[in-house]
């Protein structure tokens, strides 16, 4: 049933297997996703395509200079007719949550999203509310328009689990898009509940201890570089064991290994890091991020 799933993604999103397996280990360890890339390359699409194929509830935000935390959350509202005031929740009240264009709504609707993005709950008013099962935001962005847009804050960065692009189509993909292969899904859906059974087999997977002290290696490492301003915190090591659990059950596997780790480093830690001003006149921080995991020794699988 996941390998169908998997492969209903791929055929409504042409040539993005590295993205979709990625937003499919955010789906099973409970992490958002950040999608920067440039407009009309299938982020939409790729969101649709899973909240359709997991008969979960969708729904989309568009971004804007003007969007309110209220448009996120929804508010209360007086109602005269029983002279009391009633709640009205908002898009974020779903399962699959886009949000398109983050970076355009300033920090104060950005800064909306901490506490649901953290905690998979609202505050509105005086009120806590617990968000829907399964809740995952899919964000994107656009890398290349600086004008009007809001830089996200390092506190908004850290509850992504991932910050992808897409790769470039090649000419043999690109004209299956144009005969409308992707237009070709299977009609199959997944039970929302089946993620539950998932979910607890991930959990399942073992961590070695040498595996273990791998992960903590490469998080140490990045620490203490002399370029790194701000490392990654206790939340990306936890995220990345889930992660890692995450792409091992995807393997068929029952314990992590360190190819899990090296694979998921990059993309998981690397928008996590401010490098000094002077680091990043030179490098990049997925390249620092490639850097730590050359130079480490990679623990002997058993």
């Amino acid at each position: 049933m996941f390998q169908q799933l998997r492969t209903n993604l791929k055929q409504a999103v042409l040539g993005q297997e590295h993205v979709i397996d990625h937003l499919l280990i955010g789906l099973l360890s409970e992490g958002h996703v950040l999608l920067e890339d440039r407009p009309g390359t299938g982020k939409t699409t790729l969101a649709k395509s899973l909240a359709n194929t997991l008969d979960a509830k969708f729904s989309r935000i568009q971004c804007t200079a003007d969007t309110l935390p209220t448009d996120l959350l929804g508010m209360e509202l007086f109602n005269p007719l029983t002279g009391s005031f009633e709640q009205r929740f908002g898009p974020l009240f779903a399962n699959i949550v886009l949000v398109d264009e983050i970076n355009r709504t300033t920090p104060r609707t950005q800064s909306a999203l901490l506490e649901a993005m953290g905690e998979a709950q609202v505050t509105i008013g005086d009120t806590s509310y617990t968000l829907p099962q399964h809740f995952l935001v899919i964000a994107t962005q656009n890398p290349f328009d600086g004008q009007g847009t809001f830089p996200l804050p390092h506190a908004q960065l850290d509850r992504f689990l991932f910050k992808l692009s897409f790769a470039p189509l090649d000419r043999q993909v690109e004209k299956a898009l144009l005969q409308g292969a992707h237009l070709q899904p299977s009609p199959f859906q997944v039970p929302l509940e089946q993620l539950n059974t998932w979910k607890q087999e991930v959990q399942a997977v073992t961590i070695e201890d040498a595996v273990e002290d791998y992960l903590l290696d490469v998080c140490d490492a990045l620490r203490a570089h002399r370029d790194v301003e701000i490392g990654p915190s206790p939340r990306a090591t936890l995220a990345l064991l889930q992660a890692a659990r995450a792409r091992a059950w995807m393997h068929d596997r029952t314990y992590v290994t360190p190819e899990d780790i090296k694979q998921l480093a990059n993309p998981l830690l690397a928008h996590r890091l401010v490098l000094t001003l002077e680091a990043t006149l030179k490098m990049t921080n997925g390249r620092l991020v490639q850097q730590i995991l050359e130079s480490l020794t990679v623990p002997t699988e058993v």
